[in-house]
């Protein structure tokens, strides 16, 4: 029998083959879960139908995390559709307005800008969790979503997403204190940095990638597999006593200060 056999989740945030939400999605499907997908406008709607029809999803709804009433519509239709329950909700989601990532942190941060990104990455996690609390109740289901250490360490042009993701993992905690007493669990991934269609938004992010394979302790980057084989072990029963944790998918480079490549880095 498969780890995850007669499990439910919803999954947000496919924007492409490369996001890292396809791999969550392909290792739930993988393990024998059911799911129902969301996407966030029409133009996004063909690419997140691939991948339904690839995993065989049940359902693919509309839920843009910038409308509580659609995130509500999105979850009254998950509820109609799984009458007693589902399992899980991945957060896959996060966004800032391009010229807020590229440049200066203090010259090209905005007002406008700021809100935009804490809104879309990080307040929509918890009005996700809000509108399928009581779905998640029902099977003592989990929440998960996706940060980065640009929340706790300063990132060249990550600028304002950087702050977002701090108020995300602030958010993880919050839930998984609130929700904890009906037996759901909360938990964050802090990917390390990864080709994919976000990413591509962040200047000099190829090179970025560079300097993290040579610092890792693993001497590597990680791919969208890795943090979804993550992602299923935190949203399976494996994980029952885990929650408010922060893990770190990321070839070890949060543990590093000055790795000795670095001190060398100028030789090369």
């Amino acid at each position: 029998m498969k780890l995850l056999q007669g499990k439910r989740f919803v999954v947000t945030g496919i924007a492409s083959k490369l996001s890292i939400a396809w791999a969550i999605a392909e290792a739930l499907h993988r393990e024998g879960a059911s799911l129902i997908l969301t996407y966030p406008n029409d133009k996004m709607k063909k690419r997140v139908d691939m991948a339904a029809e690839q995993f065989a999803a049940d359902m693919v709804l509309p839920c843009d995390v910038a409308s509580d009433e659609e995130i509500k519509a999105c979850f009254d239709a998950v509820a109609e559709h799984w009458q007693d329950g589902i399992d899980g909700v991945v957060h896959a989601i996060g966004f800032a307005p391009a010229e807020e990532l590229n440049g200066d942190f203090t010259e090209v941060t905005s007002r406008q800008g700021s809100a935009i990104a804490h809104d879309i990455s990080a307040y929509s996690f918890v009005a996700l969790a809000r509108y399928s609390r009581e779905l998640l109740a029902k099977r003592q289901g989990s929440l998960l979503t996706l940060t980065y250490q640009g929340s706790t360490a300063v990132i060249p042009n990550y600028n304002v997403m950087g702050m977002a993701k701090a108020s995300l993992e602030a958010s993880v905690r919050y839930l998984a204190s609130s929700l904890g007493a009906e037996g759901i669990r909360v938990n964050a991934i802090s990917a390390g940095p990864i080709r994919t269609l976000a990413a591509s938004g962040i200047k000099s992010f190829r090179r970025m990638l560079e300097v993290n394979a040579k610092i890792a302790p693993l001497q590597r980057n990680v791919d969208q597999m890795e943090v979804a084989n993550a992602a299923l072990f935190l949203l399976s029963p494996w994980a029952s006593g885990i929650t408010a944790e922060i893990l770190f998918v990321d070839a070890g480079f949060n543990t590093v200060g000055i790795s000795e490549k670095l001190l060398h880095l100028d030789e090369e």
